[in-house]
């Protein structure tokens, strides 16, 4: 009987080469955005900027549109932290904090968000949509925690309290960006908190 183990393993070499080679250009490319933002941001310069060849960034990412998802996506999952004890505000409020460590990063973000408003960007609506739903679904699911514990009233809705937490973090986020020494974020979410405590 023939073996065929070797055929079988020859082509995961180049594929483990190929998801390690695109994991580095989105590595460069989140420090790039981190330190300098969206603007500006073609697919040509970006590969300039991160020592890649046009081609090669184009046979990993298709689009600015994807290269733009791909960073943020990759960005936000390596910045995951779990954590079911925190209350919804809380747990908002500590990601903003994080934020402001990579401000080019909140900027892409809110690019992505601005995007998702053209009916031509249907990747990224589709994108900002999902995650919207992700981070109100598990807002959703700390705020009844709390409700269940007695520290939230239980007649405030979970959803729409859900929806107001992320609509005022990514305002403020944005008003900090544009006067970021007038406007607090952690403060400010702070408030928030007085009128949906979780006891966290």
């Amino acid at each position: 009987m023939a073996d065929d183990s070797v055929e079988r393993r020859g082509p995961a070499r180049p594929y483990r080469k190929g998801v390690e080679r695109r994991r580095q250009i989105l590595d460069r490319a989140i420090e790039l955005f981190a330190e300098h933002g969206v603007d500006g941001a073609s697919m040509r310069s970006v590969g300039d900027a991160i020592g890649v060849s046009h081609a090669a960034l184009r046979h990993y990412f298709t689009s600015r549109e994807e290269l733009l998802i791909e960073v943020y996506r990759e960005h936000e999952q390596r910045l995951l932290v779990e954590d079911e004890d925190t209350g919804a505000v809380e747990d908002i409020a500590r990601s903003a904090d994080r934020n402001r460590e990579v401000p080019g990063l909140v900027q892409l973000y809110a690019t992505l968000t601005a995007d998702a408003l053209q009916e031509q960007r249907a990747a990224t609506r589709e994108f900002v949509n999902a995650r919207f739903r992700r981070v109100r679904e598990d807002l959703v699911r700390r705020i009844e925690r709390s409700q269940a514990a007695g520290t939230t009233p239980a007649d405030i809705d979970a959803s729409d309290a859900a929806s107001l937490i992320v609509a005022a973090s990514d305002g403020l986020q944005v008003q900090w960006l544009l006067d970021p020494g007038t406007v607090d974020v952690r403060r400010s979410l702070e408030l928030l908190e007085r009128f949906l405590p979780s006891g966290s």
